[in-house]
C-alpha cells in the first residue's frame, strides 16, 4: 500500500465523517420541533423512551450525538435520569442503521439480478440525490427545502467517502502481509482495544463501523476478526459523551455512565460468552469471509443481545450511575443553560424561554413586594428584594451570553425571532429589579425619617400601585403565554400611569402651597413617582416586542406604539377604561 493510497483512505475517511456531520446536522435543524417535542418532553415509560432513542438516532445517524443531546437534556432539566436509560437503550440500536445503510454499496448477485441489484446500490443513484439536493439548495428560497438539500448532499459527501475509502483499500486484495496482520486482531483483548481506539480517536462508531466494512472489500477479513473490533467500536463510541458531560452537574455526569456501563457490560459479557462458547463449540463461520452486510449483522446482533442482557438490569444499572457520581449541591437556574442543548436550537430556545420566565416572575415579584415596604417595612422581605436583583443580573448576563452563542447556530425563522425577542426582553426585566431596590431604598427613606404622608397622598399612591400591580401582572402573563391580546392592554395601561403620575405630582404641589405637605415629603414622593413610571415604561417594551415580533415586522417598537396610540380605536378604547378604573378622585 503506497502513501498515494493511505492519503487516499484518509480523505475517504475525511468525507465519510463530514457527509455523516453535515446530514446528522441538517437532519437536526430540520426536524427541530419534532425533537424537542420527541426527546423535551419524554414520560416514564422506558418502552416509549427506548423508540424515541431508537428513532432520533436513526435520524441523526449517531449515537454520540443523541446520548450528548440526553447528557444535555438530563442536565438542564429537561429530562429525569431514569427517562434518560430507555432512550440510551435505544440509540444504542438506532446506530446499526448506519452500518446497514453502508452495507448497500456492497450489494452483489448473478447477471439476472445485476441490473436490479445496481440500482439498489447507492453509488448508483447518489449522483441523482446530489443533483436535487444542489439544486434545492441554490434555486430554494424556504430554509426547510434548503436543509432538505443539504440533507441530501450530506448523504452524498458520505457515500462517495464510503467508496473512496474501499477503492484505497482495495490494493490489499491479494497482500500476504496485510492479511497475517489481520489474524492478530482475532485476539480477543487486542480486537476490541483496536476497535475501541479507533473509535475514541474520530469519535463516531457509524464511521469506525464503516472503515471495517470498508477493509471487508479486501476478502481478508473474518468473522473471527470482525466480531472484537465490533465490541470494542461499542466502547469507543462512549468517549464523546463522556467528554460532553465533563461541565455538566451530577445527572447529566451520571447519563453519560448509562451509556458508557451499558456498552463496557454488553461488550465484556458477550465477548467472554462468545470467547467461551467458540472454545467449546469451534464455530465453523468465525473463520469465514465477513462482507459488508456481514459486518452490520454483527453489530446489530451485538447490539441487541446487549440490550436483552442488560434491560432486565436496567435499574441497577441506573443505581450504578449514582453510586459513581454521588450526590452534590442543588444547582441554581442559571446553570440549565446547557450549552450541550445547543446543537439543538429549538430545545435550547426552549430552555432559554423557561429561564427568563423565571427571571420575569422573581422580578415582578420583587417590585410589588417593595410596594408593600412603603407603609408595612420589613427588614426580612428587604434583603429577599435584594437577593433577587443580584439573582436578576446573574440571569441577564447568563442569558444574553447564551443567547449570543445560540443566533450563531443555524436555525429556522421563527427559532430566531424567538432569539431576538428574548434578547430585547431579557434587559427590561433586569430593570425591573434593579427599581425594586431603589423602591426599598425610598421605603428605607421614609422609615428613618418617620415621614408620614397625608391621607390624599396615600390614596393617590395606593390607586398608582394598584394600576403598577396589574401592569405588572398583564405583562407577565403576555410574556410566559406570548398572549397577544393581553400585551395590546399594556400600552393603554401605561399611557394611564404616566397621566396618574403628572396629576400625582400636580396635587403635591398644591399641597406644599396650602402647608399640608413639605418639600422633604416631595423628594421621596418624586423618587417612588419616577421608579413606578419607569417600571410601566418596561413593561411597555415587553409587550411591544411581543406584538411586533408576532407580527413578523422589523423591531421598531417606538415607531410601533406611536402609531398604535394615534390610529388604533381599540387602543382609545382600553385607554378609557383605565382612566375610569384608576382614577383618583374617592369613591
Amino acid at each position: 500500500m503506497s502513501i498515494f493510497d493511505i492519503l487516499k483512505l484518509l480523505c475517504g475517511l475525511a468525507l465519510f465523517l463530514y457527509g455523516m456531520d453535515v446530514m446528522g446536522n441538517a437532519l437536526k435543524r430540520s426536524a427541530g420541533n419534532q425533537l424537542k417535542s420527541i426527546l423535551g418532553r419524554m414520560t416514564s415509560n422506558p418502552v416509549k423512551g427506548f423508540l424515541l432513542g431508537l428513532v432520533v438516532t436513526t435520524i441523526v445517524q449517531s449515537s454520540s450525538a443523541t446520548t450528548v443531546m440526553v447528557v444535555g437534556f438530563v442536565n438542564s432539566g429537561t429530562m429525569t435520569l431514569t427517562q434518560s436509560v430507555g432512550v440510551i437503550f435505544g440509540a444504542n440500536l438506532g446506530a446499526a442503521t448506519t452500518a446497514w445503510l453502508i452495507g448497500l454499496s456492497g450489494l452483489e448477485g448473478g447477471a439476472a439480478a445485476s441490473s436490479i441489484l445496481n440500482w439498489l446500490k447507492p453509488s448508483s443513484w447518489t449522483p441523482i440525490i446530489a443533483m436535487i439536493g444542489i439544486s434545492l439548495i441554490m434555486f430554494s428560497k424556504k430554509g426547510k427545502k434548503k436543509d432538505i438539500g443539504t440533507i441530501l448532499l450530506g448523504f452524498t459527501v458520505l457515500m462517495v467517502g464510503m467508496d473512496t475509502m474501499s477503492a484505497s483499500v482495495s490494493v490489499l486484495n491479494d497482500n500476504a502481509t496485510f492479511r497475517s496482520m489481520l489474524t492478530m486482531f482475532s485476539n480477543p483483548i487486542l480486537g476490541m482495544l483496536t476497535g475501541l481506539i479507533v473509535t475514541a480517536i474520530i469519535q463516531s462508531s457509524g464511521a469506525s463501523v464503516g472503515i471495517l466494512q470498508s477493509l471487508t472489500t479486501t476478502g481478508a477479513i473474518t468473522y473471527g476478526t470482525a466480531i472484537p473490533i465490533v465490541m470494542g467500536q461499542n466502547i469507543g463510541t462512549c468517549v464523546t459523551a463522556m467528554i460532553s458531560s465533563a461541565g455538566a452537574g451530577k445527572n447529566g455526569k451520571r447519563a453519560a455512565l448509562i451509556h458508557l456501563y451499558f456498552n463496557i457490560i454488553g461488550a465484556v459479557v458477550l465477548m467472554v460468552l462468545y470467547s467461551v462458547l467458540n472454545a467449546i463449540f469451534k464455530f465453523s463461520f468465525v473463520d469465514q469471509t465477513i462482507g459488508m452486510w456481514g459486518v452490520a449483522a454483527v453489530h446489530t446482533i451485538f447490539k441487541l443481545l446487549s440490550i436483552a442482557l442488560i434491560v432486565p438490569f436496567s435499574k441497577q444499572l441506573e443505581h450504578l450511575a449514582k453510586i459513581s457520581v454521588r450526590e452534590g449541591g442543588e444547582k441554581s437556574a442559571v446553570s440549565l443553560l446547557d450549552e450541550r442543548l445547543l446543537d439543538t436550537p429549538s430545545v435550547a430556545t426552549e430552555r432559554a424561554e423557561e429561564i427568563t420566565c423565571t427571571m420575569a416572575d422573581l422580578s415582578c415579584k420583587a417590585f410589588k413586594d417593595s410596594v408593600s415596604l412603603l407603609s408595612d417595612y420589613s427588614e426580612d422581605k428587604a434583603t429577599e428584594i435584594r437577593k433577587i436583583e443580584n439573582q436578576a443580573d446573574i440571569f441577564e448576563d447568563a442569558l444574553g451570553t447564551y443567547l449570543v452563542k445560540l443566533s450563531s447556530r443555524s436555525m429556522t425563522e421563527s427559532e430566531s425571532r424567538r432569539i431576538t425577542k428574548l434578547l430585547h426582553i431579557i434587559g427590561d426585566f433586569e430593570r425591573i429589579s434593579d427599581h425594586a431596590v431603589n423602591m426599598v431604598e425610598s421605603a428605607e427613606e421614609i422609615r428613618d425619617k418617620k415621614i408620614t404622608f397625608s391621607e390624599d397622598a396615600k390614596h393617590e399612591i395606593n390607586v398608582l400601585t394598584s394600576a403598577i400591580s396589574e401592569i405588572l401582572d398583564l405583562t407577565c402573563k403576555a410574556f410566559e403565554a406570548n398572549d397577544i391580546a393581553t400585551a395590546t392592554h399594556v400600552e393603554p395601561l401605561e399611557q394611564v400611569v404616566d397621566h396618574l403620575k403628572d396629576q400625582i405630582r400636580l396635587h403635591h404641589i398644591l399641597r406644599v402651597q396650602k402647608s399640608e405637605c413639605t418639600i422633604e415629603h416631595g423628594f421621596i414622593l418624586s423618587d417612588v413617582l419616577t421608579n413606578l413610571e419607569r417600571v410601566s415604561d418596561h413593561c411597555s417594551n415587553i409587550a411591544g416586542c411581543l406584538i411586533e415580533i408576532s407580527e413578523d415586522n422589523a423591531l421598531n417598537m417606538h415607531k410601533y406604539l406611536d402609531t398604535v396610540k394615534k390610529t388604533d380605536e381599540e387602543f382609545e378604547r382600553i385607554y378609557k377604561e383605565y382612566r375610569h378604573k384608576y382614577s383618583l378622585e374617592f369613591n
